[in-house]
């Protein structure tokens, strides 16, 4: 196999896709534009959800990059050898183009070739979805392996629960997947030894997904696409991890530059022990995290809901265990200073947004240290009415929760005077909360398309382009859109203002919003070059999104942004447009929530 750092490997994939004619399109935000399944983005797919439902794509039919992508229902177990929750996934897609035949034999070559990742085939294994009562057996894909080379007791048939693709809501497109794994030559755990046990004989490295069928009645039956895509995902830490023969992801280029930082603020050795170790991976893990969702294009603040509660949660992570190897928190920053120098080239963003990354890192520890300081006063107030000499672990717990109090720092005070906590009963309310996490998780973190084929998400995020309108009307050109979530029910929009909208200001937006409504102004969509879009007058602070060819759609002389749709064919289909509540987002920023009847 041939090792190879990041740099090195996200190039190579990019030049060998390009080879096959794909369009190199840039890294979207990491913030999804329109998807209300999750807080952030965390599959290369999410940006492209209109472009594989049918929207044509301004860049073709033929896409490759590599997508920043965030997930965070594994926190918790971030610390180990492979979890992270900061990530890259090396991706390329098909919109109605080439299929299983090109996939497949683009797959083993350049998993297989010298001129790319030579990994021997004999440390291959593949496996296809096996078929039951709703759709048959993938023997094209299974024929198309073997045909490359991969001998049969190599290929297995997997059932839907491995190797199938669909939405949760279980309508809309789907189709089987084929999975790639490296065989570590471990023996056997069993005779049924596969790649769908847990023994760790076997690695995936990569995924090709083929949309191939849909189902329009949850339930229904399945029917064949006339146009099936391809969607394919590579993580790029995993196979940094798999080619260089490292026992962790921690071990590769992208982490070696923080944990030396780490070992420099703390005066610990990396691998002093098992504890340590763990405490680096989640303060270098965490602040990477923390480094791209605040230098972010939509620049994202801690807070205590959604985005923001996920970025608090990562950096009061980081600092509990920064104090537990006696690093002084505000020394964190430093991490962060490496991170941006690591990535400033392949991602400009965080370059561009390195003070701010930095402030609000500070601002936010300082924030910590007053909550902790409530915490205490919490603790206090506990003791005081207790009865016994025993903490119960759901105090415990609410301590660590509601204050990101350490289980360890109440101990350490309960032990000062006499008490003890119930540990096991702690333990007991932690993994209820990980199991209720991981419930909702599976819900906002699947992964994959949303069920965008809403209407309402469409009206709302044509009526999106209206409320900035007035706001610029009102306010100025220097309004911009800080961040959006769109679901069936509502919109939420984050903007630029220095003061809280009064009654009368906010029935000025909403009368300027209907009046445009009332009009039933045409939506037009052109496509054409970034720098012709800028000429034309169109504005959109996400001009790399898609490339050099975007997609403009222009409302009137309204409205006229850069964007990547769907949008309504006419404003008149919105009704009624209706602010339901405006508020503080962050400094600065405040938040719109409207709804269209």
């Amino acid at each position: 196999m041939k090792e190879l750092n990041s740099v090195e490997l996200r190039n190579l994939w990019l030049k060998f896709f390009k080879k096959h004619k794909h369009k190199i399109i840039s890294s979207a935000s990491l913030i999804p534009e329109n998807d209300p399944t999750v807080l952030y983005t965390t599959a290369g797919m999410h940006p492209l959800v209109p472009y594989l439902l049918g929207e044509k794509h301004p860049q073709g039919t033929r896409l490759t990059n590599s997508q920043r992508c965030i997930r965070t229902g594994d926190i918790d177990d971030v610390g180990d050898n492979s979890h992270c929750t900061y990530f890259e996934m090396l991706g390329n897609w098909s919109l109605g183009d080439y299929f299983k035949d090109d996939m497949i034999k683009w797959s083993y070559e350049f998993l297989t070739s010298r001129k790319f990742l030579c990994i021997p085939v004999e440390k291959l294994a593949v496996t296809v979805f096996a078929g039951d009562e709703t759709a048959p057996r993938d023997i094209e894909s299974y024929n198309l392996w073997n045909k490359c080379g991969i001998p049969a007791d190599k290929i297995f048939y997997l059932p839907k629960e491995n190797n199938w693709w669909g939405l949760g809501s279980g309508i809309g497109p789907c189709g089987p997947d084929t999975e790639m794994f490296i065989d570590t030559g471990k023996e056997k755990c069993c005779e049924n030894c596969s790649p769908a046990c847990s023994c760790g004989k076997y690695i995936e490295i990569w995924n090709d997904v083929f949309m191939q069928y849909r189902i329009n009645i949850a339930g229904g039956p399945i029917e064949k696409l006339l146009k099936p895509n391809v969607d394919t995902g590579m993580g790029l830490e995993r196979t940094l991890c798999i080619l260089n023969g490292y026992k962790s992801v921690y071990d590769c280029d992208l982490f070696v530059g923080a944990i030396k930082v780490i070992e420099k603020l703390s005066g610990k050795s990396y691998e002093q022990d098992t504890e340590t170790i763990k405490a680096f991976r989640i303060i270098a893990d965490h602040l990477r995290a923390t480094t791209f969702i605040m230098g972010d294009e939509k620049g994202i603040s801690p807070s205590n809901v959604g985005q923001g509660y996920v970025l608090r949660r990562l950096i009061r992570r980081a600092i509990n265990y920064a104090k537990r190897l006696g690093i002084e928190p505000l020394e964190l920053t430093k991490v962060c200073d490496e991170y941006i120098e690591k990535y400033k080239n392949v991602y400009p963003i965080i370059l561009k947004n390195s003070q701010k990354i930095k402030d609000e890192l500070l601002k936010e520890i300082n924030k910590f240290n007053k909550t902790i300081n409530d915490g205490l006063k919490e603790f206090d107030r506990a003791v005081s009415h207790l009865t016994g000499t025993v903490i119960d672990g759901k105090t415990a717990f609410r301590l660590y929760d509601t204050y990101g109090f350490p289980v360890e720092m109440t101990i350490e005070l309960a032990t000062e005077r006499g008490l003890s906590v119930n540990k096991q009963e702690y333990v007991e309310s932690f993994n209820l909360h990980q199991d209720l996490s991981r419930t909702a998780n599976a819900g906002q973190f699947k992964g994959g398309l949303a069920d965008v084929d809403n209407y309402d998400n469409v009206r709302l995020h044509t009526a999106s382009h209206l409320l900035l309108a007035a706001l610029r009307k009102i306010y100025g050109n220097d309004v911009h859109q800080c961040g959006q979530n769109i679901t069936s029910e509502r919109l939420r929009f984050d903007f630029n203002i220095d003061h809280k909208l009064s009654p009368e200001e906010i029935i000025v937006i909403e009368n300027i919003v209907n009046e445009n409504i009332k009009s039933d102004i045409s939506v037009i969509k052109e496509e054409m070059g970034v720098q012709e879009a800028k000429k034309s007058g169109a504005t959109g602070i996400f001009d790399e999104k898609y490339g050099n060819i975007v997609s403009v759609y222009t409302i009137g002389n309204i409205s006229k942004e850069i964007c990547g749709g769907p949008h309504v064919a006419h404003t008149g289909e919105l009704n009624e447009f209706k602010i339901i509540k405006e508020e503080s987002s962050s400094s600065g920023i405040r938040r719109i929530k409207a709804t269209i009847k």
